[in-house]
């Protein structure tokens, strides 16, 4: 008996780097994000992302787990930039309309 070797089939690895779900533009960490930050099973990421299918889905959860410690860092790197423009940018207009 002979085995090959399986890929991520739904995953695709663009030119600078960053992991993306075939045939769409989700970032496998994206929707990792969605599953830290809302504790969203596969189930309800396929019902906010009906465009995905359920194989898509697990492809990319089992991607990250497979490359958490990377995918991990790409997390936390995103976070500080956004807080780093967020403090560049001071406070929204909005938040000044007073009632």
């Amino acid at each position: 008996m002979s085995f090959t070797a399986t890929t991520y089939p739904h995953i695709t690895l663009r030119d600078d780097g960053m992991t993306v779900i075939a045939g769409s533009t989700m970032k496998v960490a994206e929707l990792v994000a969605e599953v830290q930050a809302y504790g969203w099973s596969p189930e309800e990421l396929h019902f906010q992302h009906p465009h995905l299918s359920l194989g898509q889905i697990h492809s990319a959860l089992a991607y990250y787990w497979d490359h958490k410690d990377t995918l991990d860092r790409e997390l936390a790197q995103a976070l500080r930039e956004a807080d780093e423009h967020r403090a560049v940018a001071g406070p929204s207009a909005f938040s000044r309309i007073r009632s």
